[in-house]
């Protein structure tokens, strides 16, 4: 792995092909002019293959046993000392949550396929003037893989990337009675983060990362979502001029975990922030929680899965949600909440919905599919 990375300046260029960016950075080190090409690679070839697991910073580990557990039916695994960690999955582990500084956003960590692929990431980001580590194998056995670096987004988001997880040798068994999450290539979920500038920030996310615009909204605040394999956005930005995790998302098997998710989180003092709705751009059908640590976790169902070789990036005027997901967390006078509301009945009255997804069921699934019209 190389060693430390230059500082820089960046700023992007966008040419009219298609897959190729020009990127000039500035040296400041050496006084002179670097300029290279960062290729969008093919979504057959993305570097980046899913969100892997998501480690959150927290004074309120015991809260947190609760919630994972009790409301998002995660199997907590003893890790000892302040940590606490959850699983989904056959993975060791997915959700960490550590009594380690100020309350938030830890780190995200992205799946690569291999070591070469990690080498070839650090090279471009530090090409960039990214400073990148290349974390030792004892930190590695902490995030049950086999290979990790590390950096910073130009808001100083910590996102780390890695290569085989470690699996587990027993079952995943939920803490209460669920079908499952839906994982596997997918990855975990995703994740959405608050930013000041997100213009200032797509550069790194979008032309050096490898990050492909899903979709994008423009009111009432800028929304950006991006893929990097099927889900419709492993990950997002929100323009709201603060910095911070905004939710991340986990999605179910079947649509009555995230039901008996709901009753289960509307017991709670504050346990919800948005009610039951239907997302417009990928079709989730979910509620969002209050975390402990005052962000949100999406609980979802019936998302659609996209094709990325074909997908075009495209506007949306829709605004978030063809219903639901009325904003509960916010005062009931709430300009940004009004807004959001009447953008709903909108669509409500130019009769949009998504379509229903797949049904649960091989035999019923196959009966409809496969049935004379």
């Amino acid at each position: 792995m190389r060693g430390n990375a230059v500082k820089s300046t960046m700023r992007t260029t966008l040419f009219a092909g298609a897959n190729m960016r020009l990127v000039v950075a500035k040296l400041r080190k050496i006084g002179r002019i670097r300029i290279f090409l960062v290729l969008k690679e093919e979504a057959t070839g993305m570097t980046l293959k899913s969100l892997g697991y998501i480690g959150i910073r927290s004074s309120k580990t015991e809260d947190w046993s609760g919630f994972a557990t009790d409301i998002l039916g995660m199997q907590q695994v003893d890790r000892g000392g302040n940590s606490r960690a959850f699983r989904m999955d056959d993975r060791k582990q997915r959700l960490l949550v550590a009594d380690d500084g100020d309350e938030g956003l830890d780190f995200l960590g992205w799946e690569v396929d291999s070591p070469a692929d990690l080498d070839a990431l650090a090279g471009r980001l530090e090409n960039a003037g990214v400073a990148v580590t290349l974390e030792s194998a004892t930190f590695a056995d902490k995030r049950m893989v086999a290979q990790l670096i590390s950096f910073k987004d130009p808001d100083g988001n910590h996102l780390e990337v890695f290569c085989k997880p470690h699996l587990a040798d027993d079952p995943f068994v939920p803490s209460r009675p669920l079908t499952g999450f839906k994982t596997g290539s997918l990855g975990m979920g995703h994740a959405v983060l608050h930013v000041e500038d997100i213009d200032a920030l797509l550069p790194f996310y979008r032309d050096l990362l490898g990050f492909n615009v899903t979709d994008y909204g423009l009111t009432p605040y800028k929304l950006y979502f991006f893929h990097i394999n099927g889900r419709h956005h492993s990950f997002a930005m929100v323009g709201s001029g603060r910095k911070g995790l905004h939710h991340f998302m986990v999605e179910l098997d079947a649509l009555d975990d995230v039901g008996q998710g709901y009753d289960l989180a509307g017991q709670k003092e504050d346990g919800l922030a948005f009610t039951l709705g239907r997302h417009s751009n990928d079709h989730m059908l979910s509620f969002y929680a209050t975390t402990p640590s005052g962000f949100f976790v999406e609980y979802g169902w019936g998302a659609r899965v996209i094709e990325p070789e074909t997908w075009e990036a495209h506007e949306t005027h829709d605004g978030p949600s063809f219903w639901g997901h009325e904003r509960v967390h916010l005062p009931d006078d709430s300009p940004v909440r009004a807004d959001l509301r009447e953008m709903r009945l909108d669509a409500s009255a130019r009769g949009l919905a998504a379509p229903d997804p797949a049904p649960n069921c091989i035999w019923l699934n196959n009966l409809t599919t496969n049935r004379d019209t």
